[in-house]
């Protein structure tokens, strides 16, 4: 297999990131639900928000409801999706008119080649249980390791033993667990391409807290 580069993100659907320095640690604010937490991600300095299409998180939106909330944002959007078929996450990407994916569970392989093929920002979750080989995810798309808990996809608010992380020099995005209180010593252990955090920055479930947003990538940037 040939060197990795960064993640390419398409240039027609979030133009703003050309240029961009990708030597900083990239940082998704995900789980939004209203306008202010998206303005503070927004303002925090987040390179990219989430919203959750799956059924069962709290976190949940609706499709017209994530359209609402992407909208002329100068940041990259993506929908987090459960046991979509291609045909279906392509629809709720037409829906939502987001520029990145992160499909889980079942039909999770083909629908994010079908992401990837329409030029789309492709996280490809890896639960992780164990040692994983993330040579199986495709090049072209970003491994999102995140804690491994049986019927859930993501979102258990828990971290992973970060020593399990694989060492094959590609970028990928740490999740699991992360917040203000562990992010630095996250990176410094696990040396992420990106982070992503959801619940760690929250003052209830599905409510997000600006102090704790601004706090989180202050620290990210910092390292």
């Amino acid at each position: 297999m040939g060197e990795w580069c960064y993640p390419h993100v398409p240039r027609y659907r979030v133009p703003f990131l050309k240029g961009l320095n990708w030597t900083m640690t990239w940082v998704k604010v995900c789980g939004l639900r209203r306008e202010r937490d998206v303005a503070a991600a927004l303002e925090a300095g987040a390179d990219a928000v989430g919203f959750v299409l799956a059924a069962q998180s709290p976190r949940r939106v609706t499709e017209s409801r994530a359209w609402a909330l992407a909208q002329d944002l100068p940041m990259l959007s993506v929908i987090v999706t459960a046991d979509l078929t291609p045909d279906e996450l392509m629809a709720a990407v037409a829906a939502t008119g987001v520029g990145g994916v992160q499909p889980h569970g079942h039909h999770q392989r083909d629908a994010a080649a079908a992401a990837q093929q329409e030029g789309l920002f492709v996280l490809y979750p890896v639960s992780m249980r164990g040692p994983v080989d993330l040579s199986e995810v495709s090049e072209g798309q970003t491994p999102l390791l995140d804690t491994y808990r049986a019927g859930v996809h993501g979102g258990t608010g828990e971290p992973f033993d970060w020593e399990l992380i694989p060492d094959h020099g590609r970028p990928y995005v740490l999740a699991g667990g992360l917040g203000p209180d562990n992010i630095e010593e996250a990176i410094r252990q696990a040396a992420p391409w990106g982070v992503d955090a959801s619940s760690g920055l929250e003052s209830s479930p599905g409510v997000k807290d600006p102090d704790r947003i601004r706090e989180f990538v202050e620290r990210v940037r910092a390292r």
